[in-house]
């Protein structure tokens, strides 16, 4: 889970690989960021944001795995396609979606799930049926979230294939003196 240090951190290792043009190899398991009140109070959505601000910022080549779980908003905090991920690629386990298939069922289906005569077995089959249908890196890759998906086994040549093809990568932003991120 992403918590309030961990975004902290996370954001200032990213500007600084940015700043000495050290490429960011991304590996993603994130169920999501850290849900409760003190996460809350200590302003976990400002500083999530840093972490965006920060890869979005990056100009130096950005290369994603996602290994299991890829949720919400923090799967967007790690290095997504739409955040400037030159490379993403995904392990054919890997679950990407907007939320876990548990909750989502829980939460789309609950109505069904009340009416049904086995509330907990019609529960499980919607959870199944969520993963086959929404969260598969296959679907992602069909909505261009996903490069390749790749096996675990070879994954090593696959970052480093990436790396190879991005050395010379260039990314001409706009003039100037610097971005004012999230404080």
């Amino acid at each position: 889970m992403l918590d309030i240090n961990a975004s902290d951190k996370g954001s200032k290792f990213i500007r600084f690989c940015n700043a000495f043009n050290i490429p960011i190899v991304t590996l993603v398991d994130v169920p999501g960021f850290l849900p409760g009140v003190a996460q809350e109070h200590g302003g976990i959505i400002r500083h999530g944001a840093k972490m965006l601000y920060a890869y979005a910022a990056a100009t130096v080549p950005k290369i994603t795995v996602v290994l299991r779980k890829a949720y919400g908003g923090a799967y967007i905090a790690m290095a997504c396609k739409d955040l400037g991920a030159d490379q993403v690629f995904a392990w054919p386990t890997a679950e990407i979606a907007v939320m876990g298939a548990e909750g989502a069922a829980s939460v789309v289906f609950k109505r069904e799930i009340d009416a049904a005569d086995d509330p907990e077995a019609r529960r499980q089959e919607l959870v199944d049926e969520y993963r086959e249908t929404f969260s598969t890196p296959f679907v992602a890759a069909s909505r261009g979230l996903v490069d390749d998906i790749i096996n675990p086994a070879d994954t090593r040549r696959k970052v480093a294939m990436a790396l190879e093809l991005l050395v010379n990568k260039r990314e001409l932003r706009p003039a100037k003196k610097h971005g004012l991120g999230p404080v």
